[in-house]
C-alpha cells in the first residue's frame, strides 16, 4: 500500500515527435468460446495476444495494459505504431484455422499528446485511438488523417481516406483512414500506375503570401485551421481539418470533410459546392472554405497547375 505522506509522482506530458497510442483487439472472440469451449479458446486468445505483445516489443513500442481480449500499447511515432499493426494483421491473418474457426483482430491507433504517469498513460489521444479501434472491423487497422500526416511518405501512400465521421466531445469531424496492409486489387493497379513513367504534373497552392507546390507523385496536403495542417486557415467558417488534396489516378482531386463546405472557383466557369464531395482541380481557379468567392473580405487559396 502507498504511503500518503509521500509526494505523488507528478504526471509528464510526453511531446514531439509524438507517440502513437494504438489498440487491437480479437474480433469475435465471443464466438470462439461459443464454439470451442472456455480452455480452446483462451488458448486461442492468448496467442494472439502474446503475437501482438512480441510485435510491439520487436517495433520499440511498450506493452501498457492488457484488457481481456485487448491490448493497448504504445510507440515512440506513428511510422512504428503503423509497422506494428500491419505486422499483427499479417501475423494473426496466417495462423491456421482451428475447428474450422480463423481468428482476427481490428486496430485502432492515433498519434499525439499522452500525459504519462507511473507506468500508464492518458489524455485525448488515448480516447481517440480507443475510438479509431471501435470503428475498425475485423482486419482493419483504422487511423485519423492528423496521424496519417506524421507518418514518412512511404507509409503514408499506404493509406486512404474512409470518410470525416463526428466524435462525441470533438467539436469537429475527424476524418478516418485505413492503412491498407493486405494485398489487393486496388493496391497491384496502384504498383502497376507506379511503374509507368511519371507524368510531370504540379499544382500550385498560393494562401496568403505563401506558395506550396504540390507534386504529382505521392501528392497530399490537408488545409484546415489546424495547426499541424500543410496549410493553415483562419477563417471562422473553415474545420480543423477542412479538405485535402491529392494526386490519385494521374489527376489532383479536392475532397471536402468540412462542416460548412468547400467552394471551388474554376476560371470563367460557375462555382462549385462540394458537401462530402470531391472534385478534379484543372487548370486555375480559387478554394474557398465555408464561403462563396463572393465574399471577397474571406481568405481563398489560389491553384493554378503547371
Amino acid at each position: 500500500m502507498s504511503n500518503p505522506n509521500e509526494p505523488s509522482t507528478p504526471a509528464t506530458e510526453l511531446t514531439a515527435p509524438f507517440p502513437a497510442v494504438l489498440f487491437a483487439d480479437i474480433s469475435g472472440s465471443t464466438m470462439l468460446y461459443e464454439k470451442l469451449g472456455d480452455a480452446a479458446a483462451k488458448t486461442l486468445v492468448d496467442e494472439c495476444l502474446e503475437i501482438m505483445r512480441s510485435v510491439t516489443v520487436r517495433r520499440g513500442g511498450r506493452v501498457i495494459k492488457t484488457i481481456g481480449d485487448e491490448l493497448m500499447c504504445v510507440f515512440p511515432d506513428a511510422d512504428r505504431a503503423s509497422l506494428a499493426a500491419t505486422d499483427m494483421q499479417l501475423a494473426v491473418s496466417s495462423l491456421p484455422p482451428t475447428s474450422g474457426v480463423s481468428r482476427a483482430i481490428r486496430i485502432g491507433l492515433h498519434a499525439g499528446p499522452l500525459i504519462q504517469e507511473r507506468d500508464d498513460v492518458f489524455g485525448d489521444t488515448v480516447n481517440t485511438a480507443a475510438r479509431m479501434a471501435s470503428l475498425a472491423k475485423a482486419s482493419q487497422v483504422i487511423t485519423t488523417a492528423a496521424t496519417v500526416m506524421l507518418m514518412s511518405p512511404l507509409l503514408r501512400s499506404g493509406t486512404r481516406q474512409i470518410a470525416a465521421l463526428a466524435v462525441r466531445g470533438k467539436g469537429d469531424d475527424i476524418e478516418v483512414c485505413e492503412v491498407l496492409w493486405q494485398a489487393s486489387d486496388e493496391l497491384t493497379m496502384a504498383a502497376s500506375v507506379a511503374s509507368r513513367p511519371a507524368i510531370l504534373q504540379r499544382l500550385r497552392l498560393t494562401h496568403a503570401a505563401h506558395e506550396l507546390t504540390l507534386e504529382a507523385a505521392g501528392g497530399f496536403v490537408v488545409l484546415g485551421r489546424d495547426p499541424s495542417c500543410h496549410i493553415v486557415l483562419a477563417g471562422r467558417k473553415a474545420s480543423r481539418l477542412h479538405a485535402r488534396i491529392e494526386w490519385r489516378r494521374d489527376k489532383f482531386f479536392l475532397i471536402d470533410q468540412s462542416t460548412n463546405g468547400t467552394y471551388v472557383s474554376f476560371v470563367d466557369e460557375a462555382e462549385v459546392v462540394l458537401r462530402r464531395e470531391e472534385a478534379m482541380l484543372r487548370g486555375r481557379g480559387f478554394i474557398c472554405f465555408g464561403h462563396s468567392i463572393a465574399d471577397s473580405n474571406e481568405e481563398t487559396v489560389e491553384f493554378v497547375m503547371q
